[in-house]
């Protein structure tokens, strides 16, 4: 085994070596292929009648009518519309090019590149060796704390609309939850824990409930069973606060049980108008549960708070959780703006402003606004409704357009109530980005931003969604390319077809100067060479 292990290492770097002696190589293997096609054209230029071949083939396309090359400019321009059009398909649903990505992920390899990537995670250690960069998940995937009821909200707007709010990878990702939540690792499962595990496994809805009323008849105080029947059968708030209720006294001491149970119910209790009593048990499980901050009760109450207008109250939860070793999210930053703004927003006036400059007050709202937009920048065309909302999904993505929808769904209520607040958001927004022109290589208040989210939102939000790319991509180049070869190829069958003799004349000119420098190498060739230098190549 240690023999095996020593040689790997050996293996690995004599292949490491040779794909950088080919990667390095490659720049002038072109060259050289370009000679030798060069030197064996004049060898062969004799031996092979090439210049009879040459001849025989003008002769050819002198024959050939413009019809033919109507048919071959048109032809050329068909086909490049074709790619045209899927390279532009591909790119809306995708972000990427279709060429570029084939291309980097089949033919590079093969090519001895390498990845950029594989170098953006080092860093410069003290003594200046290139170190492996800390992995930091970036594009972790966060249960959405304010989620809503599938039976009682999700559904209801799907038999409106006939669209699907939730997308299978959201809903994949939420039955991992609910069987590591509700069963966890236990060694033997109880039988209806073994029911509910494949309830939660289950895609189609009234299967998922077939199972859950499964194992209520296994055992009556099956609490996981009632959680799931008021997540998903459950039409109404009330119906499945009642539910919620039934299975929190069968819950018994399961922690994880409780904790989802007490959490949904406060929720139920914020939907039906009964704030105080939500934020009283979001209050309470922060208490019973102080370990449990993963969760982001938090945020729960922060949008409680907010609706009470009990802006101290949220002041003082934004200073034990808006904490530098504390993770953030948009919640926290925009709410920490909103505060900031709702103090000067009714008096702010960016004439007046221009003109005397910010005072104290309003460049701190400002710098909280630049912070905010910083973290997640799409949240902005949502609460100044320059984007349309849609329903937040079950999970999210920490600075990506899934939070942003997720939090202005909730939240732009909020910044409408506060007077000259979305007024304000407005006239500053857009100066976060004059802070921070690369966004992806250097943050000013936070780390870069990753360039993951836009793949990871496509998987958890619906896709009649367009979803929000930040920094904006150009086109690629392949459909840039694309569209000046159809446009190019479909100018020259025009033209071919209305002038048929001018555009032959343009095409003999443009291919005999094509060639003008073929001809002109090979008289410099011929003329530093002896004449017998086939005859005496072939001779030895």
């Amino acid at each position: 085994m240690e023999d095996t292990a020593g040689s790997n290492p050996q293996s690995l770097g004599f292949t490491e070596k040779l794909k950088s002696w080919l990667s390095w190589s490659w720049t002038y293997v072109c060259f050289i292929w370009l000679f030798m096609v060069l030197v064996m054209i004049y060898v062969l230029w004799s031996p092979m009648k090439l210049q009879e071949t040459l001849t025989a083939v003008s002769v050819f396309l002198n024959t050939l009518t413009p019809k033919f090359y109507v048919a071959l400019t048109g032809t050329s321009s068909l086909i490049s519309g074709l790619i045209l059009i899927f390279e532009w398909w591909y790119f809306r649903k995708y972000g990427t090019s279709f060429i570029e990505q084939v291309s980097v992920s089949h033919l590079r390899p093969l090519l001895g590149g390498v990845e950029n990537s594989s170098t953006t995670g080092l860093f410069t250690s003290v003594n200046g060796e290139a170190e492996p960069r800390p992995s930091v998940s970036e594009c972790k995937v966060w249960r959405n704390p304010l989620n809503l009821f599938r039976g009682a909200e999700y559904n209801r707007y799907t038999w409106v609309t006939g669209k699907e709010p939730l997308t299978y990878y959201d809903m994949n990702l939420s039955a991992q939850d609910h069987q590591t939540f509700f069963t966890g690792d236990t060694p033997q499962l109880k039988p209806e824990d073994a029911v509910m595990q494949k309830a939660w496994r289950e895609r189609n809805p009234q299967a998922r409930i077939r199972a859950a009323y499964q194992a209520i008849e296994v055992n009556h105080d099956c609490a996981a069973a009632y959680v799931l029947l008021a997540e998903e059968e459950a039409t109404t708030i009330t119906e499945a606060e009642r539910l919620f209720r039934k299975a929190l006294i069968i819950a018994g001491k399961d922690i994880n049980l409780l904790v989802y149970i007490k959490r949904r119910l406060a929720m139920c209790a914020r939907k039906l108008g009964r704030i105080k009593e939500a934020v009283k048990m979001m209050r309470d499980l922060m208490k019973e549960f102080p370990l449990l901050g993963m969760l982001n009760i938090h945020e729960n109450l922060l949008e409680a708070l907010l609706e009470l207008q009990a802006y101290a109250d949220v002041q003082a939860v934004l200073a034990k959780y808006d904490d530098i070793s504390l993770p953030k999210s948009a919640t926290i930053c925009y709410t920490s703006a909103l505060l900031k703004a709702r103090a000067v927003s009714d008096k702010f006036s960016p004439e007046a402003a221009s003109r005397r400059g910010l005072s104290t007050a309003e460049m701190n709202a400002v710098e909280a606004i630049h912070r905010a937009v910083e973290f997640n920048p799409h949240v902005p065309k949502y609460l100044l409704e320059m984007k349309s909302l849609i329903l937040p999904p079950e999970h999210i993505l920490k600075r990506g357009d899934s939070e942003a929808v997720a939090y202005a769904f909730f939240h732009l209520q909020h910044w409408k109530r506060a007077e000259g607040a979305l007024n304000l958001l407005h006239c500053t927004w857009e100066g976060t980005f004059r802070i921070i022109p690369y966004p992806l290589e250097k943050g000013h208040l936070f780390y870069p931003y990753p360039g993951c989210t836009e793949t990871a939102d496509r998987e958890l939000l619906p896709s009649f969604h367009e979803v929000s790319v930040y920094p904006k991509k150009e086109l690629p180049f392949f459909i840039l390319f694309t569209a000046g070869l159809c446009s190019f190829t479909a100018m020259l069958a025009m033209l071919t077809h209305q002038f048929p003799e001018l555009m032959g004349v343009f095409a003999k000119a443009f291919f005999s100067t094509l060639f003008a420098p073929l001809g002109f190498f090979a008289d410099k060739m011929e003329s530093f060479m002896p004449a017998s230098f086939w005859h005496q190549l072939t001779r030895i």
